[in-house]
């Protein structure tokens, strides 16, 4: 029997962690931040601090997009598997099984739900709904060529869920509105540069993708686009929360500055850094003006 199980476990530990590399759980970077943000927010705009939800939020956060992306990864493995770009990935390699992802879509998602329940009756209610709009996503890639905002919008649920979370109700809305829509924009607009790598991919899976209807040079330009109206909504914060002052606006600010040096060193004719920008220098976006927002709420 030890022999047995001795064999067996390797197997489970290797798969999770092909999984969690596959599915890069270090990317929870991008919207972590931002649902803690509008947390801290919620709590000092309520009755104070409860640290209980404060592990819920992580929690479910941390578990929407692990469903999210395995679900990603799963549907997509077949063409995965026909890019040179991600061919080596642990699925379409077989270094996991379909069956042991799908099983991580399916615990991630009930341990969603399970978080959303120790917040409050609503947030309970709203699991499914934002479930559907995660699970969904890699769906719209066969259909649109806005899969690239619908996946920001995915992302930009975390800041209106977290707000939820702390409230137990809609309500004084606008900054977690605000907070939502920027990382819509935002996270839109790095997918659209981080798509650039695959245009003749796209274009010959019948993938939809706004760099493979316009070009790369449009959809660069359009990225920018997205990029300076979320900067705009993030300022917009400072107008209608009086729990945010200059270290969330040195945040905001040093977040544009990223992103213009991000779409300085990304270029139609040279796409050699979308890795820098897309990862590095986007966690960076993130994680300072996370740290400067909640920064600023607890003094």
């Amino acid at each position: 029997m030890s022999t047995a199980t001795g064999h067996r476990a390797p197997t489970l530990w290797r798969q999770l962690g092909e999984t969690a590399e596959m599915i890069k759980v270090s990317h929870s970077v991008f919207a972590l931040p931002f649902a803690l943000a509008s947390m801290a927010l919620a709590f000092v705009a309520g009755s104070g601090w409860a640290w209980d939800a404060v592990f819920w939020i992580i929690l479910a956060s941390v578990t929407a997009r692990t469903a999210a992306m395995a679900q990603n990864r799963l549907l997509d493995a077949s063409i995965d598997a026909r890019n040179p770009r991600t061919e080596r990935r642990a699925l379409p390699a077989g270094r996991v099984t379909r069956s042991f992802v799908l099983a991580v879509v399916v615990l991630s998602s009930a341990v969603f739900v399970f978080a959303a329940a120790q917040l409050n009756p609503l947030c309970l209610r709203l699991s499914p709904v934002a479930l559907a709009v995660l699970l969904l996503y890699p769906y719209t890639k066969r259909f649109t060529s806005l899969s690239h905002v619908w996946l920001g919008a995915a992302l930009g649920l975390a800041p209106v869920g977290a707000w939820v979370a702390v409230r137990g109700a809609f309500v004084e809305m606008e900054t977690p509105l605000l907070l939502s829509t920027a990382v819509m924009l935002w996270t839109a607009g790095f997918d659209l540069i981080y798509s650039c790598q695959d245009v003749e991919i796209d274009r010959r899976e019948g993938l939809c993708s706004i760099p493979a209807r316009l070009g790369v040079a449009r959809a660069l330009r359009l990225s920018a686009v997205f990029h300076v109206v979320s900067i705009a909504l993030l300022a917009a914060v400072l107008a209608v929360n009086p729990h945010v002052g200059w270290l969330y606006a040195v945040g905001v600010a040093l977040a544009g500055a990223i992103l213009i040096y991000e779409h300085a060193i990304v270029r139609p004719d040279d796409l050699s850094r979308v890795n820098l920008a897309f990862f590095v220098l986007n966690g960076l976006v993130s994680l300072l003006v996370g740290a400067l927002t909640i920064t600023d709420a607890l003094l």
